[in-house]
């Protein structure tokens, strides 16, 4: 089992992006946004997400796990892809 560990590596290269000042960047192919766009604009926050236990099949586990990190993210969306397409549970419904 591999050791957890807090840090994250970065595969940026901090010290060549710190080298060029923020003038040299290019903003041509942005367009401006005006005022009508902050008007009408929201700020969404992702949904918390919920820590369970879940018991997977050892190969399915070592499926996932060998795409690399985010492999949880992975299967979150895969099992919300199959929620929006399968039927509504009879216990969810009468909620």
């Amino acid at each position: 089992m591999k050791k957890k560990t807090s840090e994250k590596r970065s595969g940026t290269d901090w010290a060549f992006l710190a080298s060029d000042g923020d003038e040299k960047i290019d903003y041509t192919d942005i367009p401006k946004l005006g005022a009508d766009f902050w008007q009408t604009a929201q700020l969404r926050m992702p949904a918390k997400k919920e820590s369970i236990t879940l018991r997977l099949d050892k190969d399915l586990l070592e499926w996932f796990r060998a795409s690399g990190q985010g492999y949880q993210t992975r299967i979150n969306a895969i099992l919300r892809s199959y929620m929006k397409t399968a039927p509504i549970p009879h216990a969810v419904r009468e909620k």
